[in-house]
C-alpha cells in the first residue's frame, strides 16, 4: 500500500518528501522489522522506540512515524506526529482497509466482569443473527479459531490485523475487552463502536495509575474521547459508585441496576445452585432470565448484559433466549464435578473486591463450611495483598493462603505481606499442623477464623481437597482459567482445575486404601 494512503487520517507535523513509496507492513519493534516497512518509534515506560529507530532502518524500514524531529537517511521519510500511539490505530485501520466498519461492535470496561460480559454478549449476538468474533483476556476467537490472548487488548496495530483476519473468516460481529493501559495507549482508537460497557470500577492497577480517580479517568476514556466513544450508545452499571459519577458525564447513556431511576431496572431476583432468575423493567418491556451463572455480581453482569441488547434495540424475546443460552464462563465460578458432595469452584478472583463479591456470591448458597485457597501475583499492586486476606477471613471457615504468580519477587515475602490482612484472633495453623489436619479433618468453629500458608499452590489445592466433607464449599481463587504458572521469568504449565482433579484421584485412592 502506498504510504499516502496509510497517511490519510493523520495529521503530520512535518513536510514529507515523498508518499509514494510502497509499504508492505507496519511495525512498533525493531527487531520485527523487514524489509519495506513502517516503523512506529512509542515511547514506553521503560524503553523508548526513538533510541531502536537506528536498528529499524538497518533491517530495512522505508518510513519512520516518530513524535520529534530525529535525523534519517534521505531515503527514509519521517513523519512526525503529536501522538505516536493514536497515530499508529488510525494508520493500522488504513492499512488494514478499516475491518471495524464492517463489524457491530461492542466494546466493554470495568475492573471486574470484563470477560464474563463477554460471553453474554457473544450468546446475545448469536440469538440476533450475528457471527461475533471475541477479543479479551481468556481468549481471540471465532467459531472454530482460538488463540490464547497475551493481553487484554492488543496493541492496536495487531488489534486492527486481528479484525480483518476475523472479518475475512465471515465475522460480522466483535466483542472486545477494553483495559484501562489499552485506553491511555489508544488501542481502541477509531472502533467506532456501537455500543460501550460500564461494568464497575475497584482497585486495581494502582501500581500504574496510583490512584483511583487517575484509574477513572483512563477507564472515562472509553465514552468521553471522541476518537474512542464515537457514536456509541452507553451502558452503565449505575450501582456501582463510579459508574453513578460517569452517568453525569455521559449525555444519553443507558443506566442499568437495582436502583429505581435505572433505564434498565432489576424488579425481582432469586439464585439458587441452579443459577439466577430475575425480572428485568426496561423501555421495551420486561425482560424474563433464567441464567445458569450466580451471584449478585453476576446479576449486575446479565443487568448491563439486557442494556446491550436495549442500545442495540435487540427484542426482548431475543435478548431473553440469548442471555439464558449463555454458557459458564472458564474460571469464572466455574463447577468441578466431584463425588464428595461439595460445591468446588474456580475463580479469577485476585482483587479484595472480586473476592468478595465470590465470597458472597458462594455464601448465599449456605454451605456447611466455606474452604478458600488464593494468593497474590508479583510484582503487582501490593495494596491488594492484605485486603484479600482480611476478606477471605470474613466468609471462610479456613483460608488457605498459596503462591499465585510470583514472578520475580521472593513468594515468602508476598505471602507474609497477605497474611498482615488476617486478624490477630485469627488462628494460624503452622506447616507443622499439616499432617494432623491432612490426618484428622477438622470440624472448624465457622464463626472462628482460621488459616495457613501452604506456599506450593499444588500442595495447598490438594491440602483442601482433603479437608472436604460433605455440603462443604471449597473456592480456589486468583488464576481461574489460565493454566500457568510464573515462576521467576519461566512460565510453567499449572491450572488449577487440573490440580483439584488430581488431588480428587489422590484422596479417592486414599480413601479406598484406608491411609
Amino acid at each position: 500500500m502506498k504510504l499516502h494512503q496509510i497517511i490519510v487520517d493523520v495529521c503530520c507535523l512535518n513536510d514529507l518528501h515523498d508518499t509514494t513509496q510502497e509499504i508492505d507492513a507496519l511495525y512498533y519493534d525493531s527487531r520485527c522489522v523487514r524489509q519495506g516497512g513502517l516503523f512506529f518509534a512509542l515511547s514506553g515506560d521503560v524503553v523508548d522506540g526513538h533510541d531502536y529507530i537506528g536498528a529499524a532502518i538497518n533491517n530495512g524500514a522505508l518510513a519512520v512515524v516518530a513524535q520529534r524531529e530525529v535525523s534519517l537517511p534521505e531515503t527514509v521519510q519521517l513523519i512526525v506526529v503529536a501522538d505516536a500511539r493514536q497515530s499508529m490505530a488510525k494508520m493500522a485501520a488504513a492499512f488494514y482497509g478499516y475491518p471495524a466498519r464492517e463489524l457491530l461492535t461492542v466494546g466493554i470496561t470495568g475492573t471486574n466482569g470484563k470477560t464474563t460480559m463477554t460471553y453474554l454478549i457473544e450468546s446475545l449476538l448469536v440469538q440476533a443473527g450475528y457471527k461475533p468474533a471475541v477479543v479479551g483476556t481468556i481468549s481471540n476467537r471465532f467459531e472454530g479459531y482460538d488463540v490464547e490472548a497475551c493481553h487484554t487488548t492488543p496493541e492496536s496495530l495487531d488489534l486492527q490485523c486481528m479484525l480483518a483476519d476475523f472479518r475475512q473468516r465471515g465475522a460480522d460481529a466483535l466483542v472486545l475487552e477494553v483495559s484501562s493501559h489499552a485506553l491511555m495507549q489508544s488501542r481502541a482508537c477509531g472502533l467506532e463502536f456501537k455500543a460501550t460497557v460500564f461494568t464497575n470500577l475497584t482497585p486495581e492497577h494502582l501500581d500504574y495509575h496510583k490512584t483511583m480517580d487517575s484509574y477513572f479517568a483512563a477507564k472515562s476514556l472509553m465514552f468521553t474521547d471522541p476518537s474512542v466513544a464515537g457514536n456509541s450508545r452507553a451502558v452503565v452499571n449505575a450501582d456501582d459508585p463510579y459508574g453513578a459519577k460517569l452517568l453525569t458525564l455521559v449525555d444519553g447513556a443507558i443506566s442499568v441496576g437495582l436502583q429505581n431511576y435505572a433505564a434498565v431496572r432489576v424488579d425481582k431476583f432469586s439464585q439458587s445452585l441452579a443459577g439466577i432468575e430475575a425480572q428485568l423493567h426496561t423501555p421495551y418491556g420486561d425482560v424474563q432470565l433464567h441464567s445458569a451463572l450466580i451471584g449478585r455480581f453476576n446479576m449486575e453482569n446479565l443487568a448491563c448484559a439486557v442494556g446491550v441488547g436495549v442500545a442495540l434495540e435487540l427484542p426482548i424475546t431475543t435478548i431473553e433466549q440469548g442471555l439464558d443460552r449463555a454458557h459458564t464462563v472458564p474460571g469464572r465460578l466455574e463447577r468441578v464435578d466431584n463425588e464428595l458432595n461439595a460445591l468446588i469452584l474456580v475463580d479469577y478472583a485476585h482483587t479484595g473486591d472480586a473476592l468478595e463479591k465470590a465470597l458472597q456470591a458462594v455464601s448465599a448458597l449456605k454451605p456447611q463450611r466455606i474452604i478458600t485457597v488464593f494468593g497474590c501475583g508479583g510484582d503487582r499492586d501490593t495494596s491488594k495483598r492484605p485486603v484479600m486476606a482480611s476478606v477471605a477471613a470474613r466468609y471462610s471457615t479456613l483460608s488457605i493462603v498459596t503462591s499465585d504468580n510470583p514472578r520475580t519477587e521472593d513468594p515468602q515475602s508476598i505471602l507474609a505481606e497477605v497474611c498482615c490482612g488476617f486478624d490477630e484472633c485469627c488462628l494460624r495453623y503452622d506447616q507443622g499442623d499439616l499432617q494432623s489436619l491432612l490426618a484428622q479433618p477438622p470440624v472448624f468453629n465457622t464463626a472462628d477464623c482460621h488459616y495457613c500458608v501452604i506456599e506450593d499452590r499444588a500442595q495447598a489445592i490438594e491440602t483442601a481437597i482433603a479437608l472436604l466433607q460433605a455440603d462443604d464449599l471449597l473456592l480456589i481463587a486468583g488464576k481461574g482459567h489460565e493454566d500457568y504458572q510464573i515462576l521467576g521469568t519461566e512460565k510453567i504449565h499449572f491450572d488449577d482445575r487440573e490440580q483439584v482433579k488430581i488431588a480428587l484421584a489422590a484422596r479417592q485412592q486414599r480413601d479406598q486404601s484406608g491411609n
